[in-house]
């Protein structure tokens, strides 16, 4: 649970196209599966479905030259999925667009902080 402490507080998203975007679940579902070597349980982790888990790899797999995640069907092993080289690429340059982002309004964010009234207002 977030506290009053955490805000103010930045989210990146990265517009690549009209209706194209890379953003802070889309980064989250990508780390999960690299961690996890599944799209489902990546999903699963983040509370959303294998359909919907599904539908943003397909989605990000179609926004890039090369995809992004590569799966693997069952079958002795029960399939799987890793990051491809391009989404290794894509997870460290979002990365580190938002810690630069981050760094770059850290000072005017606590201005904003400061501005802030009490907490529950």
């Amino acid at each position: 649970m977030m506290q009053f402490s955490d805000f103010p507080r930045l989210r990146l998203r990265v517009y690549l196209g009209p209706g194209d975007w890379v953003g802070p679940g889309k980064a989250e579902l990508l780390e999960h599966i690299a961690e996890t070597g599944s799209i489902a349980a990546a999903g699963r982790r983040m509370g959303m479905s294998y359909r919907r888990a599904w539908q943003l790899v397909e989605t990000l797999n179609a926004m890039f030259r090369d995809p992004v995640v590569e799966s693997s069907r069952g079958g002795v092993r029960g399939g799987g999925a890793t990051l491809t080289k391009t989404g290794r690429a894509v997870l460290a340059a979002y990365r580190a667009a938002e810690a630069e982002a981050r760094r770059a309004a850290s000072d005017p964010l606590q201005d904003l902080r400061a501005l802030l009234g009490p907490a529950g207002d």
